[in-house]
């Protein structure tokens, strides 16, 4: 499935809820499960729907496999009836995507770990600084931890942080945990990964470098904002995750265009290693660091203001970023990529 989270508005408030798109639709999972409950004559069916079926993606997760298989049979059998189909009290179930606004797949993500996991993108970098690839990266997968609590989603807007004159884009595939464990083999760490997205890395590469020149970070070059979207998409969904074209445009031209099969360390390898003597949860957040050529570092071009940047990665679909000044903040398009 592709799962997204949305925000829609009701006479009492503004909800977030969890979806899965069908065609040009959103079912809402949670209550696509209450109709079916209702209709096994459940006398209970919300508060078992919340139960099994959480309407917040990060509880949703944690739910697990059989979360998933609640959720696959809700929404098949609410797809069956009517898009005019309702809820036991009246509740919408599908609504139109021009209906609702699509907010981060995952906004409150438990942890945040971006890896730099791509040969061609360090030895690039590592070429600019006048230095060969560090021996050390061969040895294991390295990462950062970001600030997972300055996550943007689809369509959103990014002011113009930390006054910058580098900021950048970083075209990157994400999986997001689906289990929690401790000293996972390789072999078994698929078995981990709920799903995958595109994830967009801003990075302020003048802070950045500033900063990591004291031998810690990076930090404030980087933690203003993460953008991942446009949905989450399920392990089935992807048959061959190195077949994957990766794409980064600005105001519609191409600017990068990689293959994630040319990752060298993979996901399995990444949650082995994390979770070698440490804990990893549901919702933990393992970015796969930027593709070879994609990125504005790479290739001497920085983002502007008023820049648009999609990054696309299909299935998944493009998530699209507009840079505003501080003046324009607030302009969201609000539409799904």
């Amino acid at each position: 499935m592709k799962l997204v989270s949305f925000r829609v508005a009701t006479p009492i408030g503004t909800f977030m809820r969890v979806g899965a798109i069908h065609g040009q639709q959103v079912v809402d999972l949670n209550m696509a499960y209450v109709r079916w409950l209702a209709d096994q004559q459940e006398a209970q069916p919300h508060r078992l729907a919340n139960a099994q079926v959480p309407p917040t993606m990060l509880e949703f997760i944690e739910g697990g496999d059989s979360t998933l298989a609640a959720a696959r049979r809700a929404k098949d059998y609410v797809t069956t009836r009517s898009p005019s189909v309702k809820g036991p009290f009246g509740e919408t179930i599908v609504y139109a995507t021009a209906d609702v606004q699509f907010v981060a797949p995952l906004p409150n993500p438990p942890s945040l770990r971006d890896f730099i996991a791509f040969e061609d993108h360090i030895a690039a970098t590592s070429k600019k600084r006048g230095q060969p690839i560090p021996p050390e990266w061969y040895k294991a997968p390295v990462y950062y931890k970001g600030n997972h609590r300055t996550i943007i989603g689809p369509d959103e807007t990014l002011s113009w942080p930390l006054e910058t004159t580098k900021l950048d884009y970083e075209l990157e595939l994400a999986c997001i945990i689906g289990r929690k464990g401790k000293d996972i083999s390789e072999r078994q760490a698929e078995d981990y990964i709920a799903g995958y997205t595109v994830m967009n890395d801003f990075s302020a590469r003048d802070v950045q470098f500033q900063e990591m020149a004291c031998r810690l970070g990076p930090a404030k070059g980087k933690d203003f904002a993460t953008a991942l979207g446009p949905c989450l998409v399920t392990r089935d969904e992807i048959a061959d995750l190195g077949a994957l074209t990766m794409i980064a445009r600005v105001n519609g031209e191409e600017w990068s265009r990689g293959r994630f099969g040319t990752i060298h360390w993979s996901f399995p390898q990444m949650i082995a290693h994390v979770s070698r003597g440490e804990t990893i949860y549901p919702g933990d957040v393992f970015g796969s660091g930027t593709v070879g050529g994609g990125c504005g570092l790479e290739l001497d071009r920085y983002l502007k203001p008023d820049d648009v940047v999609e990054l696309e990665i299909q299935p998944i679909g493009v998530l699209k970023t507009r840079v505003v000044t501080a003046t324009q903040g607030g302009e969201d398009a609000g539409q799904y990529g």
